[in-house]
C-alpha cells in the first residue's frame, strides 16, 4: 500500500503521476460513455443533441479547470482556461475543414460520428507527443520560444491573408498520396474502415474505403492545426499538465460540437481574422517580455477572450439572414 502511495505522488512532469491518471480516468470514462452508451447504434445526430452534449463536455473543462485553479493556484487556472479558450477557438477552424472532408468524400451524417470518435483516439496520442517534445524543447532551451513566438506571429499573418481562400479539396496532395498508395473502393461499405474485395486476379485483398480516407485526413489536419495550436499554449504557458489538459478537453468537446457547428459554420466567417489576431498577439507577447515584463495572465486571458468575442460578434452581424452554401451529406 505504502509503495503504491509512493507511486501516485511520483512527480511526472512536474506533476504527481495521480493527478494525470485521474485526467485521464476523466478522458477515458467520457469517451467510454460516448461510444458504449450514447452512440452505441449508428445513428444520425441532430443540431440539439451536439448543443447538449457539447454544453456536457464544456462544463466537465470548466470544472476541471476550477479544480486546477483550486489545487494548483490562480495562475495555473487562468493559464488552463486561457489554453482552453485558444484551443477551442482555433479548432473551430478545423471543422470547417472537417466539413468538406466528410462534402467531398460523400460520407453520410450517420457515420460521420464514428470517424470523428476514433480520430480523437489518435490525436489524443499525436498531442500527447507534441507537447511532450515542446516540452523538453523548452525546459532545455529556452530561446525555443522566441522561435514558437516569431513563427505564431507569421501564422496569423498568413492566417489573415488566407481568410478568404477556400482548400480545393480535389487537388489535396495527401488525398492524393493515400489514393495513390492504397487500395480504395469507390464506394461506402456501411462503418466499415477496410473490406476484402477481389484484385485484378480474382484474390481477395484488403481495400480501404472512403470512410478510411476521411479518418486519415481528418488525422492530418489535426497534426496540421496541433502545428499552430501547441506553441500558442506554450507560449501561455510553459506547463505540460496544463498545455495537455487544455488542448484534450477542447477537442473532445468540440467534436460533439461538431454536428451544430458545421450546419452554420458559414456564420462565422469573421472569426478567422480574429484567430489571426490571437496569433499575432500571443507571439508578439513573447518579445514584449523584455520590453515592458511579462503579461499578467489575467490580461492574456482578456485579451484573446476579447478578440475572439468580437469575432463572433461580428461574424454574426455580418452574415445575419444568410443561408449555407455548402452542408455536409
Amino acid at each position: 500500500m505504502d509503495t503504491l502511495l509512493a507511486l501516485l505522488h511520483t512527480p511526472w512532469l512536474d506533476k504527481p503521476a495521480w493527478a494525470w491518471l485521474a485526467f485521464m480516468t476523466v478522458v477515458v470514462a467520457l469517451l467510454a460513455l460516448d461510444l458504449g452508451v450514447l452512440h452505441k447504434e449508428e445513428r444520425e445526430i441532430g443540431v440539439r443533441e451536439s448543443l447538449l452534449l457539447s454544453a456536457g463536455y464544456i462544463s466537465i473543462a470548466l470544472l476541471f479547470g476550477a479544480w486546477v485553479w483550486w489545487y494548483m493556484g490562480s495562475q495555473s487556472g487562468i493559464e488552463y482556461y486561457t489554453g482552453f479558450l485558444i484551443e477551442k477557438s482555433l479548432s473551430m477552424d478545423n471543422v470547417f475543414v472537417i466539413a468538406m472532408i466528410f462534402g467531398f468524400l460523400g460520407i453520410p451524417r450517420i457515420y460521420q460520428h464514428r470517424v470523428l470518435f476514433w480520430g480523437i483516439l489518435g490525436v489524443i496520442v499525436m498531442r500527447a507527443g507534441l507537447i511532450g517534445v515542446g516540452a523538453a524543447l523548452v525546459q532545455n532551451f529556452s530561446w525555443v520560444l522566441y522561435l514558437f513566438g516569431a513563427f505564431l506571429v507569421i501564422t496569423g499573418i498568413k492566417m489573415w491573408r488566407a481568410a478568404e481562400e477556400v482548400p480545393d479539396m480535389a487537388s489535396n496532395p495527401v488525398l492524393g498520396f493515400l489514393r495513390r498508395h492504397l487500395r480504395v473502393t469507390d464506394k461506402l461499405h456501411g462503418k466499415a474502415f477496410f473490406v476484402q474485395q477481389p484484385d485484378a486476379s480474382g484474390r481477395l485483398v484488403r481495400h480501404a474505403t472512403p470512410l478510411f480516407l476521411a479518418l486519415a485526413m481528418v488525422e492530418i489536419i489535426d497534426l496540421v492545426f496541433a502545428v499552430d495550436s501547441v506553441p500558442a499554449i506554450f507560449a501561455i504557458t510553459s506547463d505540460p499538465f496544463i498545455v495537455y489538459t487544455s488542448n484534450i478537453f477542447a477537442i473532445l468537446g468540440l467534436r460533439a460540437l461538431y454536428f451544430a457547428l458545421a450546419a452554420m459554420i458559414h456564420r462565422f466567417h469573421y472569426l478567422k481574422y480574429a484567430l489571426a489576431l490571437v496569433l499575432v498577439f500571443i507571439g508578439a507577447k513573447i518579445f514584449l517580455v523584455n520590453v515592458i515584463g511579462k503579461f499578467p495572465p489575467a490580461l492574456s486571458l482578456g485579451v484573446t477572450f476579447g478578440l475572439i468575442a468580437g469575432g463572433v460578434l461580428v461574424s454574426l452581424w455580418k452574415t445575419r439572414g444568410q443561408q449555407a452554401t455548402e452542408r455536409t451529406t
